[in-house]
């Protein structure tokens, strides 16, 4: 599957194939400015045990994955930006997110786990800067162990 000129990051296409059937949004894009956002969340224990070791993820019932990746929306490149961010539930306990830059080809997409709790829901705050350019991508999402 293309998405314009290059590929989507192979994890990302992954997790929608495998996740179609239980996520009616299973993934999101947001445009930023110049930037098009792809961004999934996801419990961890729907990941196959080869692509967790594959991108040194533990599964567990109670871990999300944050993974996004951000492609120039002209050139459809893949971004290369700083990426940081935080997870707070309803009752205000924040979460920062540690993301890890993965590189396949010529896609860049970035990966986050943290813990929750069973049907949470959780508001995401991430800072993506390139340069003097810096965006924000927000939005909410219930979680679910399961």
């Amino acid at each position: 599957m293309k998405y314009g000129n290059i590929a989507l990051p192979r994890l990302m296409f992954t997790l929608v194939l495998l996740l179609a059937p239980w996520f009616s949004q299973a993934e999101q894009k947001m445009t930023l400015g110049q930037w098009d956002v792809h961004y999934i969340v996801v419990n961890t224990s729907f990941l196959t045990p080869e692509v967790a070791n594959q991108y040194d993820i533990v599964r567990s019932k109670y871990s999300a994955l944050v993974n996004l990746s951000v492609l120039n929306n002209e050139t459809l490149e893949a971004q290369n930006v700083a990426v940081s961010g935080t997870a707070t539930n309803l009752l205000g306990n924040a979460q920062p997110l540690r993301f890890k830059k993965v590189t396949e080809g010529k896609a860049i997409y970035y990966l986050a786990t943290f813990p929750f709790e069973n049907a949470d829901t959780y508001r995401f705050s991430i800072s993506l800067q390139r340069g003097e350019t810096t965006r924000t991508l927000k939005f909410q999402q219930k979680l679910f162990t399961d």
